[in-house]
């Protein structure tokens, strides 16, 4: 199967998976209208759904809403047969859809992803007087001898971890003496989030190091003069703005470029051909796809030349283009074979990436 006729499988498997879900969810608003969970035993349609369909909570708690939504508004079941909403972003849309805005909001719902759909439903329904604020708190990692305390109900105080020590004169085996003095596992993959808040405004959660937080103290410091006062949001600001600027330096993109270029060597791409570049690509990768389009990638950006420099290819606008680091790669492949392009991967695995001497 080329990776054409498998792409035209998988449409039409997703395809019939939105149209299959969209039944579903009318068929389950129609079940839950004549109540029909009560006459076989269920308290309420997320029990019938956890319970005697094994959902997880969460999706029967998704198909839930979902199916209650319907009742409400039934012009929510095409977006979700034929794609433009989806079954994760229909919780944000019954927060703030009435029948007075039906028709203005839920098609601001369409194509979103969860956080998307959760900054549409803040700005609509903004948090009142949500307050500014940084918080630091110390995440002390738990050793694999502390018992993970019960949950802990709102109001109830928080008692210390109880820690569970072997009895000296116990006699331990071999591998539970490994286990008690087993360093502590590795913490997972970081990862950040935002909460929206209103339509200016998100809260950002970012787990960091004691390093950073002593960097952000001395930027806090030096900054004090042009800064007075200034908070964690004002000194991450400023260190992006410089990031940013040396950046945009980088891609040409200056505001007072110099009319005159200084004569370089023949391999160097002019400061005005990257900027013209830059900005007639918009900052995204434009390799083509079969479906039309290109990728528009802005992750690990490259300026690539549609006829190789290596083939005699010029460095100007016209015979340049933003790839990714991905598509450029498939674009040296294609332009030079595998064969060759197998040689500079090999050297790229034994000694870190490497930047080919052709674009």
């Amino acid at each position: 199967m080329t990776a054409r006729q498998s792409a035209t499988l998988l449409a039409d498997l997703f395809q019939r998976e939105r149209i299959a879900m969209a039944d579903f969810i009318l068929a389950l608003a129609d079940f839950d209208r004549a109540r029909l969970w009560l006459a076989i035993g269920y308290s309420s349609l997320f029990h019938f759904l956890h319970r005697e369909l094994g959902m997880s909570k969460g999706a029967a708690f998704y198909r839930k809403t979902a199916a209650e939504l319907v009742q409400r508004f039934p012009e929510v079941i095409e977006p979700l047969r034929d794609g433009r909403l989806c079954i994760t972003t229909v919780i944000e849309l019954a927060k703030v859809i009435t029948a007075e805005n039906r028709h203005e909001v839920l098609p601001r719902f369409f194509h979103r992803s969860k956080s998307e759909a959760k900054a549409v439903s803040a700005a609509l329904a903004p948090a009142e007087a949500p307050a500014k604020r940084e918080v630091v708190t110390q995440v002390k990692p738990m050793r694999l001898e502390e018992r993970r305390p019960s949950a802990i109900q709102p109001g109830q105080p928080v008692q210390p971890v109880e820690l569970v020590r072997p009895d000296p004169g116990a006699r331990t085996t071999a591998r539970a003496e490994a286990v008690a003095h087993a360093p502590p596992p590795a913490p997972g993959p970081r990862r950040d989030g935002t909460e929206p808040l209103t339509a200016e405004l998100h809260r950002l959660h970012v787990t960091v190091s004691n390093r950073f937080l002593e960097k952000l103290e001395r930027a806090k410091a030096a900054l004090s003069h042009s800064h007075p006062g200034g908070g964690a949001e004002e000194i991450l600001e400023a260190g992006l703005d410089l990031l940013l600027e040396r950046r945009a330096k980088r891609q040409g993109l200056v505001e007072n470029p110099r009319k005159e270029e200084r004569p370089c060597a023949p391999d160097h791409v002019p400061a005005r051909v990257k900027r013209a570049v830059w900005e007639r690509d918009g900052g995204r990768c434009q390799w083509p796809l079969e479906s039309g389009g290109v990728c528009g990638s802005t992750l690990r950006l490259e300026l690539d030349h549609i006829h190789p420099r290596a083939l005699g290819g010029p460095s100007t606008v016209s015979n340049m283009r933003l790839l990714c680091k991905l598509h450029n790669g498939l674009a040296a492949r294609k332009a030079f074979g595998e064969v060759w392009m197998d040689r500079f991967t090999r050297q790229a695995g034994e000694g870190g990436e490497l930047e080919l001497p052709f674009g």
